[in-house]
């Protein structure tokens, strides 16, 4: 029998392939976000990093193309104004990558099967095979969700859509506050856990004091945001920090990413149709916007310990796994694992609320927190993949929590932590206010 982590690795390859499939052909060289490689190079870059992570590792078989092992190695995440400039020319032909792809997914196969059945035993590895697996297929899972965001760029007519799955429509949600009393909150994970898994930002476990607070129930909405727009909060120098003012001013950020105005009519340009702009879905916007409406609503954004506090704390001091309870996620709880491609509106799934009565906690769009992203007390860097989390603490980067459309289920544990820049625009990341 194969092992049950082969199996999640094969699946998610069929997510991010089904992902590649949406591109028409001529179009795999273009570069649909400016701050991110062009598309070919993820074609690559998935399997050049199991490669890499696994290849010696675990199985100790020889390389066969080096150089693509290092072109496809790194993504990029310019900080500072600094843009890739690579042609197209650059970069190698699609069938050669494909047949790097392939012959990749034979030795690994052949090489991890062989190993868990126990035909072939090497030496023993330095780190639990089961560790690097499951990073393997968490990474190429937050890129099935970041790949998304640079196909949903593209112009309508480079893509293939697939069938889509027929919208919500319900009445819109009634914007309410939520009471919080103060209590104590669980951050992170223990490394002694049995069968945990989180990456090196989600050690060490600990404990903080939450002071009381009062949250919005929902996510502010595109209704709401439309409220902000029209009371002039773009040209309101006030509402936004220096830096944020200065990068508004120079990219001419006028409305949110996602929003589109024409003929006097907002817009919501989906992943694959624009529909008239709906009021009662959460808006997506920068980290630099969502602080800016937070200060003209008089109130600000939660920290990361707030968000956890509202999420999974109870009024009786316990700690529930998720929101709603400990049933793991289903598609009664939210719009996360891959469901739908656009959000649904926020008062669309009652059953995912936290015991507070928090909504929309997972899924439907990330939230934006105030927290820098940083290490938690006691960060060890994974040994293998030093720059995953330390390469960002740098006070560039805030912390999300909650999770997306495009989300896998298994990100949804209660440790997980996202983080981007504040003035990236292609998130799919909402937000909510918090008060004292």
């Amino acid at each position: 029998m194969r092992h049950d982590l082969l199996d999640r690795l094969a699946g998610a390859r069929e997510n991010t392939d089904r992902l590649f499939d949406l591109v028409k052909s001529d179009f795999l060289y273009d570069r649909p976000i400016r701050e991110r490689h062009r598309i070919i190079f993820y074609i690559g870059h998935l399997e050049a990093f199991d490669w890499n992570l696994l290849r010696e590792r675990v199985l100790g078989v020889e390389v066969f193309h080096p150089e693509f092992d290092r072109l496809f190695a790194f993504g990029i995440d310019p900080v500072g104004g600094g843009l890739p400039s690579d042609l197209p020319k650059d970069w190698p032909a699609v069938p050669e990558v494909r047949e790097y792809v392939a012959r990749i997914r034979r030795t690994l196969d052949e090489g991890l099967d062989a190993r868990l059945s126990g035909e072939r035993i090497p030496s023993q590895p330095e780190f639990p095979l089961n560790l690097l697996l499951q990073v393997a297929i968490e990474h190429r899972l937050m890129h099935s969700e970041t790949l998304a965001y640079m196909l949903h760029q593209m112009p309508q007519d480079r893509k293939i859509p697939p069938q889509l799955r027929p919208e919500l429509v319900l009445g819109p949600a009634i914007p309410a506050v939520i009471e919080i009393p103060e209590g104590r909150v669980t951050m992170g994970l223990r490394r002694d856990a049995p069968d945990s898994f989180g990456w090196d930002n989600e050690f060490e476990e600990h404990s903080v004091e939450a002071p009381a607070f009062a949250i919005d129930q929902y996510k502010v909405t595109n209704q709401q945001y439309l409220d902000f727009l029209a009371a002039g909060g773009y040209d309101n120098p006030d509402l936004w920090t220096k830096e944020n003012w200065d990068w508004r001013t120079k990219q001419n950020v006028r409305h949110p990413g996602f929003w589109r105005h024409r003929g006097g009519v907002w817009y919501f340009a989906g992943m694959f149709e624009e529909v008239p702009l709906p009021l009662d879905w959460p808006v997506y916007v920068s980290h630099a916007e969502a602080s800016a409406y937070t200060r003209w609503a008089g109130k600000s954004l939660p920290t990361e310990t707030q968000w956890q506090r509202a999420a999974y704390g109870t009024p009786e001091g316990q700690e529930r796994r998720y929101p709603w309870g400990a049933e793991p996620p289903s598609p009664k709880r939210g719009n996360f694992d891959f469901q739908r491609w656009d959000p649904t509106p926020v008062g669309a799934f009652p059953e995912g609320q936290s015991a507070f009565g928090v909504a929309d906690l997972l899924g439907n769009g990330w939230e934006w927190t105030a927290t820098p992203f940083g290490p938690f007390p006691g960060f060890e860097p994974f040994p293998f993949y030093r720059g995953y989390s330390a390469d960002f603490f740098d006070n560039k980067h805030f912390v999300m929590k909650g999770g997306s459309a495009r989300t896998a289920a298994r990100m949804l544990r209660r440790s997980f932590r996202n983080w981007f820049q504040p003035h990236y625009p292609h998130v799919y990341a909402g937000f909510r206010c918090v008060s004292h």
